[in-house]
């Protein structure tokens, strides 16, 4: 492995278990009141901290991450579109850098996959021994 290469799975690694970590605590705050927000009661916002949370955790343990990160991603989407869009053009001025970030930093990871080191790579390399 040469120079350029050598950090690759370790970083993507550390990402994708951050990114589902920070996820994670986004629907704990909605769903559980924690980190100093109340707890959401709207439909739609129960429905996103269930994506949130769950989805998080599976991302973090690169189990089902492709799947999971997808519609982390829909959900980042959907969120910006009707939370934040509406106030103005540019996320920047309507405070949605957050929601675009996570949209595309979850694409990334569904069409990444899980990586060499996670939960989907060691249970398939066990079903193939």
């Amino acid at each position: 492995m040469n120079g350029s290469t050598r950090f690759v799975t370790p970083t993507y690694t550390l990402f994708r278990l951050v990114a589902g970590l920070m996820f994670t605590c986004h629907g704990a705050q909605k769903l559980f009141g924690l980190f100093g927000v109340p707890r959401m009661t709207a439909p739609l916002m129960l429905a996103a901290g269930v994506i949130e949370l769950v989805g998080g955790i599976l991302i973090a343990a690169g189990l089902f991450a492709s799947f999971a990160a997808f519609l982390a991603s829909g959900e980042m989407a959907v969120g910006y579109f009707m939370a934040h869009a509406p106030h103005a053009f540019l996320p920047i001025v309507n405070h949605g850098e957050l929601a675009v970030l996570n949209c595309f930093a979850f694409l990334f990871i569904a069409a990444s996959g899980s990586g060499a080191w996670s939960l989907d790579a060691l249970v398939w390399r066990r079903d193939a021994a």
